[in-house]
């Protein structure tokens, strides 16, 4: 249950940094995740099954996905079109590219391909057979999580970095520094479904198996999970809002299996999930809004 939990977690922390990079730090609503998620996981499922190693295909799912978030920039640059719209319209284009990604089929299953996880656990059987080869996947999922956490807090203490997090709140500034907000946006959009693309590929290699439909609802879980971890963690110092981005996304699944698990004792099903996860990010954007410190501080005073 706990290495599920941290598996899922983890894998869709990096969906969920994608997200953090367009909606939080460039203020730009990007709904390609919703098709570069699937995107990643295609392209995966394309490459293993032509005998390319998993390696290389993570990192040509990573491609797509940026070549995808390069597509929503020129159609939000060039063509004036709004940015939710831009990412609605990639997003439903994606559908078509990845079904042909996939040769015109809906899935695919990969449990008959090596994938890296199924490295890991056969490394875990013969070393260390006493021990869960799950946990082998969460420790390989650590490194991986944070060696990008690394690579992102270096990224964003670079002149390009804290300019790029400047485009959010201040554009005029980034103008006046002569510099073209059109490309840094361009390059944190394309970034934001780079790692989108690579989340939905390490699913499918997790999952054992990729499907095009797999990216419904991301953008919304994303969302929750973000929201999750600036509830939990508050603080301005980007290293601390990478890391409750993780934090969210763990925290999130977590929620998800206690409702999957449990729900049934209040009339819930899977069909819930949904609705759950809307109601959560209404119920974190209120709790937002609210001082809720001040709040008790005040009640306690007026009770002495």
């Amino acid at each position: 249950m706990i290495q599920g939990i941290l598996i899922e977690g983890l894998i869709f922390g990096i969906m969920v940094l994608g997200v953090f990079m367009t909606f939080r730090v460039l203020n730009f609503c990007d709904m390609t995740v919703d098709g570069s998620f699937p995107m990643g996981a295609c392209v995966l499922a394309a490459c293993l099954t032509h005998g390319l190693s998993p390696s290389v295909a993570l990192v040509l799912a990573f491609a797509a996905g940026i070549l995808a978030g390069l597509f929503t920039t020129v159609i939000y640059t060039k063509l004036r079109i709004p940015d939710l719209l831009a990412g609605i319209l990639m997003m439903t284009m994606l559908y078509s590219v990845n079904l042909r990604i996939m040769s015109n089929q809906a899935n695919s299953s990969l449990y008959k391909v090596h994938t890296i996880f199924s490295g890991v656990k056969d490394f875990m059987k013969v070393n260390f057979p006493q021990v869960s080869a799950d946990w082998g996947i969460v420790a390989f999922l650590v490194i991986f999580v944070v060696f990008l956490l690394v690579i992102l807090n270096l990224f964003f203490s670079t002149d390009f970095g804290l300019t790029m997090g400047a485009l959010g709140s201040n554009v005029q500034m980034v103008i006046s520094q002569g510099v073209d907000p059109r490309i840094v946006r361009g390059v944190g959009i394309c970034f934001g479904d780079g790692l989108a693309a690579l989340s939905g590929a390490l699913f499918a290699m997790y999952s054992g198996f990729s499907d095009v439909g797999s990216g419904s609802g991301v953008v919304v879980s994303g969302l929750a999970s973000l929201m999750l971890g600036e509830f939990v963690i508050h603080s301005n110092k980007i290293g601390w809002q990478t890391f409750r981005v993780i934090l969210g996304s763990i925290i999130y699944r977590a929620l998800m299996f206690i409702a999957r698990r449990y729900g049934y004792n209040i009339g819930m099903n899977a069909n819930d999930l949904k609705l759950v996860t809307g109601l959560m990010i209404i119920v974190c954007l209120v709790v937002s809004k609210v001082d809720v410190v001040g709040y008790f501080k005040a009640h306690l005073r007026r009770a002495e």
